[in-house]
């Protein structure tokens, strides 16, 4: 069963940094597509970017483009987002999910990690 597990959300000062975690597991995701998005109160799921497990070919979406930048672990078991010039309107819950390289729709999500950014 695949699992996929956020962590590393917080409270962070405007301007500042921070790293999340997706750890995966469940299956071999070689052929597949991580992705992070993020739901701000009130507002639809948005999409951040993704990256090929196989290859490592990552896109972002241009709201985060140059600030947010997405990696893998040397074990190829965890995903990791990190962000840098954080601004309030980056808080949210952040999400990690995956699907088959080709799909059109995501399948597994994990459960979601919370940023804040203080101005």
């Amino acid at each position: 069963q695949v699992q996929l597990v956020e962590s590393g959300g917080g409270v962070v000062q405007a301007g500042g940094s921070l790293r999340l975690s997706c750890a995966a597991s469940g299956r071999s995701f070689s052929g597949y597509i991580m992705a992070w998005f993020r739901q701000a109160p009130g507002k639809e799921r948005e999409f951040l970017g993704r990256i090929a497990w196989t290859g490592g070919n990552t896109f972002y979406d241009d709201s985060v483009k140059g600030r947010f930048t997405i990696s893998r672990g040397n074990t190829r078991t965890t995903m990791y987002l990190d962000m840098t010039n954080l601004i309030p309107e980056d808080t949210a819950v952040y999400y990690c999910a995956t699907k088959r390289t080709g799909s059109t729709s995501y399948t597994n999500w994990g459960q979601g990690t919370q940023v804040t950014v203080s101005s």
